[in-house]
């Protein structure tokens, strides 16, 4: 396999961990941010994110720096089960850019490097782009930009 994806799958598989450690259990994985009954030092709005057994995961968001309340919904927003949906959806693309047999779907190759059929464009820029995002992390490499 190509070190590219094999660097892909082990971003994942990183991201996988995190996202699990952060839930005490899978029906809690969804949060959202609600306004504290608590005032924030300045006198303004707290918020805190729970998850969905209503248990608090963040017990205050009170930042000096920025919007209370966006802070706790972009925390929510990033819950544990969207980013396991997200690593389960580029964990597909990554399997459309398997090298070797398989049996021919339409739709199920990436065109632009057709690795079923042995195409020179490999990898292609939908590895690339799927990468990017971990382009701080340890091992990336200048090659891969897209």
């Amino acid at each position: 396999m190509d070190d590219l994806a094999q660097w892909l799958h082990a971003q994942l598989d990183d991201d996988e961990r995190t996202a699990r450690a952060a839930s005490w259990t899978d029906d809690a994985n969804t949060w959202h941010a609600e306004p504290s009954p608590y005032g924030a030092r300045d006198g303004g709005q707290r918020w805190y994110v729970e998850d969905a057994m209503d248990d608090g995961v963040v017990s205050h968001v009170d930042p000096a720096a920025s919007d209370d309340e966006g802070v706790a919904r972009h925390i929510a927003e990033h819950d544990p089960a969207r980013v396991l949906r997200e690593i389960d959806a580029k964990r597909q693309l990554l399997d459309l850019h398997a090298p070797g047999e398989m049996e021919y779907v339409e739709g199920d190759v990436c065109m632009a490097c057709d690795v079923r059929g042995g195409a020179p464009f490999y990898p292609c820029k939908t590895l690339r782009l799927l990468a990017l995002p971990y382009a701080d992390r340890p091992g990336y490499r200048d090659e891969w930009q897209p």
